[in-house]
């Protein structure tokens, strides 16, 4: 008998095989993710724009500029390293130990530590830690939705394969080790999804593109400046201060920490709702996704195996409630039954419970169910029967179900003496069964009765129902003899569906998302949930299918309505690249190590927080932590509503700062002295405008947000119907200053700067109001809807007092006190910012 590896043979094979561990990514470490946040053109031309102040002596610029560079670090650091880490424990709650014969002597080790050749004993809810060759084998079933999708459990006989990541259900076995690490089943998948290339996000394309854009035609611009303004004759510091003033005015310095702030409170927002964001940009993507293709098992369903409907020789049965809760009800002809008022359900109910070894448990969270899936499901039908309970110590001997008997037989002790249990695949009970059971006994069995028996197996079948037959006898002492049975009748399981999930589902149908299951399950079942939660299914292909499929065919068959059953890891992959090449956004949900690729092939990858494994966490963009296909519905609409919020403040920034070229170049051509100085742009581009645009981006969504289609992945940031928006606004702003800037200047340069300074970052805050919405005026809105616009609003407005007033602030801006009549001024230039805007958008609506 096979001992197991011997100690000695141990350190050679750990050469030449290495560790039983996928390899890993070796996590970011804080100075790599620090660093990362200085790698934007934007933040770059800031550094540059700091290192010339530090050279020519402006010490004050250089340390305005600095601290605000730190900040927008900072904050991207904190949120990638929070998600990063959130990441590393989740992993080391993942740390599995086996159970090992090494030397013949059983000992605990680290799964890690597995090799080639090692003998691992299986138990019952044992994770498998690698893949081996049975050798021995009592009962084994496992469960392999995590590798195939397939929610119904397969028996493994002496002989067969059981893979690394699959689960032991029930029976228990001695394996020998084949494969580890990466050469095992669940490794090779792994190693498919490390070859899927990330993409970026169209908001990743889109900010970088504006960012390279902008830093571009600053610096041309602000060369060309400097230029014509040394051309004239004006001093070298004064030319180098204008074009800075004007490189530093034309782009949205703000804008980086805006988009991560606005980014980060919406992945908190999310993480209330039981999604934790792993790639902050991601999430904007999720609100363009137009198809949701989604796993079957646990996702759309419970995971629960129930039984649903009972057939017998007499009657036909209805059974009410979902999962392992034992409170629902069994009725025949509209009526409640019990166990005790009905024979023939009675004697059922006792060989669903003898042939189980599963339990009900009433825990915490309610009950629960140890287990195998389908015999929980009958344990609770003979629960819901209230029928006697079983003793377990009356089996005196048990036949295992086998993939070859497709059933499991049980020999009972009773007070008419020994009886023989069986349940199993209805077409094998049906071969060893002579007779059927009917309230005044057993009868034979004749042939309209086989033909009524295969009649019901088919309907339940097209219901998506998995049958499972049951028997008995009186038997004699053991061996077991498998013949000559009494047929006792049908029962048909079934996962049922999330209650939550089919109002999920029609939501995202009137937001334009359509939701394409994808499971390993049978084609039956996958129709029948798809019907139960609304999701066209007038097509069901399986993975054989698509096999005969071109990819012109696979692109036809998507444009209807089409259910994927029988799926294979490679069949998910090519299912969301048709689905991309067609101008789709594609979101896949996915738990197990089979769906890894196809997550990180998608352009957002949803995986499961409960049940789902390492390394399709590893691969995914947003982690669903209740397992609720229902929680996608809510992060679209997060989604939806941070792209509609990043439009806004983007527009609102580039308008306010558009108000600040046009001061500036107006103030060159008319030849006058500095209208802004680089510091006080800083502080209008970061400082206030930089919190009322993140007050901007926590916009509640509009009325009607989920009823619109999803928006064209190719639609820009700013298309062209933004432009007359953002220059009508910076003419105005930029002209409003250069009136108040000249009508002070004979009173002094320093306080006519002060005033159209302060003009200027008053104007910019009256015109946040307009940009709340890019349709509905504030009075529709709510103009208390927002509180913490109007905090970020009295934050800034005291800020700006403060920057004319107190003296270090005064220092750092070169700022002097302004007198009422000037602040009267201002507020005056500012009131039409707020009436206009309001007037257009009623008369427009």
């Amino acid at each position: 008998m096979y001992q197991g590896l011997r100690e000695r043979e141990v350190a050679e094979l750990r050469k030449e095989h290495g560790w039983n561990a996928l390899p890993e990514t070796p996590p970011a470490s804080p100075l790599r993710l620090l660093a990362h946040q200085f790698t934007n053109l934007l933040v770059l031309l800031l550094l540059a724009a700091a290192a010339i102040s530090l050279a020519v002596g402006e010490i004050a610029d250089f340390i305005a500029i600095v601290a605000v560079v730190l900040l927008n670090a900072g904050l991207g650091f904190v949120q990638e390293w929070r998600a990063e880490t959130t990441m590393q424990a989740l992993r080391r709650m993942l740390s599995p130990v086996a159970l090992v014969l090494r030397d013949g002597v059983r000992r605990s080790l680290p799964a890690r530590e597995l090799l080639p050749g090692d003998l691992i004993v299986l138990a019952e809810g044992d994770r498998i830690p690698a893949d081996a060759d049975v050798l021995h084998e009592a009962g084994l079933l496992v469960d392999e939705s995590v590798l195939t999708g397939e929610s119904v459990p397969v028996a493994r006989a002496t002989g067969d394969g059981v893979a690394s990541g699959t689960t032991v259900l029930n029976g228990h076995a001695e394996a020998r080790v084949t494969a580890i690490g990466q050469n095992t089943r669940f490794g090779r998948i792994a190693t498919l999804t490390a070859s899927v290339d990330d993409e970026p996000t169209q908001l990743q394309r889109e900010l970088h593109g504006l960012a390279r854009q902008l830093g571009l035609l600053a610096i041309a611009i602000a060369a060309l400046v400097m230029l014509a303004a040394f051309l004239t004759a004006r001093p070298a510091m004064e030319v180098f201060m204008l074009g800075l003033s004007l490189a530093v005015a034309m782009v949205p310095e703000g804008l980086p920490a805006v988009v991560t702030v606005t980014l980060a409170l919406g992945a908190g927002a999310m993480s209330r709702q039981k999604a934790l964001v792993r790639n902050l940009q991601a999430v904007e993507t999720l609100g363009a996704a137009s198809v949701i293709c989604t796993d079957k098992t646990g996702t759309l369903t419970e995971n629960k195996m129930t039984a649903r409907s009972i057939h017998t020789p007499d009657a036909e049965y209805t059974v009410t409630g979902n999962g392992y809760d034992p409170e629902g009800h069994i009725a025949r002809d509209g009526a409640r039954v019990r166990a005790k008022d009905d024979p023939v359900l009675a004697r059922l109910c006792r060989t669903a419970r003898l042939c189980s070894h599963a339990r009900l448990q009433h825990g915490t969270d309610g009950w629960e169910m140890i287990g195998e899936p389908t015999e929980g499901a009958l344990v609770t039908l003979a629960a819901k029967a209230w029928a006697d309970p079983a003793d377990p110590d009356a089996v005196t001997a048990e036949l295992p179900f086998s993939s070859d008997r497709k059933c499991m037989s049980v020999l009972a002790q009773t007070a008419d003496g020994l009886e023989l249990h069986c349940k199993g695949a209805p077409e094998k009970i049906l071969e060893i069964c002579t007779e059927v059971e009917r309230a005044e006994g057993p009868s034979p069995m004749t042939r309209a009765e086989r033909t009524a028996i295969a009649g019901a197996v088919d309907r339940m079948a097209r219901d998506g129902l998995r049958t499972i037959a049951l028997a008995f006898r009186l038997h004699g002492p053991a061996p077991i003899v498998e013949t000559d049975l009494v047929f006792l009748g049908l029962v048909g399981l079934v996962d049922p569906p999330r209650a939550e999930v089919r109002e999920a589902v029609e939501l995202a149908g009137r937001a334009g998302i359509r939701t394409i299951m994808i499971t390993g399950d049978h084609p039956a079942t996958a129709q029948y949930i798809a019907g139960q939660l609304a999701i066209p299914s007038q097509t069901v292909l399986t993975s054989d299918d698509l096999a005969d499929m071109d990819d012109p065919a696979l692109a036809q068959a998507l444009h209807g309505d089409v259910v994927f059953a029988r799926a294979r890891p490679a069949d998910k992959l090519r299912i969301i690249a048709a689905l991309q090449a067609g101008g789709a956004v594609v979101a896949m949900t996915g738990d197990g190590v089979n769906d890894a690729p196809a997550l990180k092939k998608a352009d957002i990858g949803l995986a499961m927080g409960i049940r789902g494994t390492a390394v399709a966490k590893d691969a995914s963009d947003v982690v669903l932590l209740d397992d609720n296909y229902a929680t996608i519905v809510r992060a679209v609409r997060e989604g939806r509503r941070q792209f509609e919020n990043i439009r806004k403040f983007v527009r609102y920034l580039l308008a306010s700062n558009t108000g600040e070229v046009v001061a500036l170049m107006t103030n060159l051509a008319i030849g006058g002295p500095l209208i802004f100085l680089p510091t006080q742009i800083l502080w209008m581009n970061l400082v206030t405008d930089g919190v009322t645009a993140v007050a901007l981006g926590v916009e509640k969504p509009e009325p009607g947000q989920m009823k619109q289609p999803p928006r064209d992945p190719h639609q820009r940031l700013l298309g062209l119907s933004a432009v007359p928006v953002i220059l009508a606004f910076g003419i105005y702003t930029g002209a409003a200053s250069l009136w108040i800037f000249y009508s002070l200047l004979e009173l002094g340069v320093d306080l006519a700067r002060t005033a159209a300074f302060t003009g200027m970052v008053v104007f910019e805050k009256a015109s946040v109001f307009a940009f709340r919405s890019l349709r509905d005026p504030c009075w529709k809105l709510g103009w208390g809807s927002n509180p913490a616009l109007w905090l970020a609003f009295t934050a800034m407005m005291l800020a700006q007092i403060a920057a004319v007033y107190w003296s270090p602030l005064q220092a750092m801006l070169h700022t002097v006190p302004l007198a009422l009549n000037h602040w009267g001024m201002i507020l005056a230039l500012a009131l039409p910012l707020v009436l206009v805007p309001e007037l257009v958008k009623t008369m427009r609506r």
